[in-house]
């Protein structure tokens, strides 16, 4: 068996990696493209890399060809919403056209399951209750509107052609190899440089945090026991608002509030998520490990270690 994983050089891609070689001993492969949120060193022995973008139909066959992938793991993503505000050119690119040309490589090669790593951004702004698998789908900026169609022409694949496919809808991680434009990484990274942390608007909106490494965790479930056709929400369970997940930060660190800079909010900011994990905890008897505190406390340590 070969595993192909995509965006393997970056955050969440690369983090599942390493999880992924404690788990098998199969052939792994990777594609990435290597853009500024990925790292080659993030890329550990001995998987191979194909460098080369996802959307590029004639460099993506040729893997497919060679090493007749079996699983297929989607993690490669334009997922910057700050980006997608300024120009949303490269999510459709990566996220729509991307994702479409891997799904017809998937259906001529034959995979036996495409396991397609999504965002509960999805879902758009939810005030109460928790978005659920059933959810309908709102995207309010370009971002959560490139993966959104992403989603459904997955599930349009496994309709259409018969394609074994499973859609993972994850709230938002944090965790070492993170990209430092993301808010966790920048706030830390602001204060090992000694500058000020920014915070949009009020820093009121809530968001459910997810450890990466309980992410990682919970896509082996999905690819062990996950049913084909369905869709599993991944949360953390640990709903935090912006400001006080810095103050937390800000307190580990021995600062003080006088680094907060408020700052004009982003343009249609979603002000909360929350994921309901009921049926991967029911169905795949997974729930998550890491608590906030323990998350926060290796990420500093990873990011102090740079």
């Amino acid at each position: 068996m070969t595993i192909l994983v995509t965006g393997g050089a970056g955050f969440i891609g690369s983090n599942f990696l390493h999880h992924l070689l404690t788990c098998t001993n199969e052939e792994i492969i990777c594609i990435d493209n290597l853009s500024y949120a990925a790292d080659l060193r993030n890329i550990p022995d001995p998987v191979k890399l194909y460098t080369t973008d996802i959307a590029d139909e004639h460099n993506c066959e040729y893997v497919f060809k060679k090493h007749k992938p079996s699983i297929v793991f989607h993690f490669a993503a334009e997922s910057h919403v700050d980006n997608s505000i300024q120009n949303c050119t490269p999510f459709v690119h990566t996220n729509i056209n991307g994702t479409v040309n891997l799904l017809n490589l998937s259906v001529k090669y034959g995979i036996q399951k495409f396991i397609h790593i999504s965002t509960d951004e999805v879902y758009g702004s939810i005030d109460d209750g928790y978005f659920t698998e059933k959810s309908n789908y709102a995207p309010r900026n370009p971002y959560s509107a490139s993966k959104a169609a992403s989603d459904h022409f997955v599930m349009a694949y496994h309709n259409t052609y018969g394609l074994p496919v499973v859609i993972t809808n994850c709230s938002n991680n944090y965790g070492p190899r993170q990209y430092q434009e993301k808010m966790i990484p920048k706030t830390i990274s602001n204060l090992l440089s000694g500058k000020k942390v920014p915070v949009y608007g009020d820093g009121k909106q809530v968001r459910d945090w997810l450890y990466v490494q309980d992410h990682c965790e919970a896509l082996i479930e999905v690819w062990l026991k996950g049913r084909v056709g369905q869709k599993y929400n991944i949360g953390g369970e640990c709903e935090v608002r912006n400001i006080d997940l810095v103050r937390m930060i800000l307190d580990r660190m021995n600062y003080t509030e006088d680094m907060i800079e408020y700052v004009q909010d982003r343009p249609g900011h979603d002000r909360r998520y929350s994921t309901d994990i009921t049926k991967i905890r029911h169905e795949l008897k997974w729930s998550p490990r890491f608590s906030i505190e323990q998350g926060l406390n290796e990420t500093i340590k990873w990011y102090s270690q740079l």
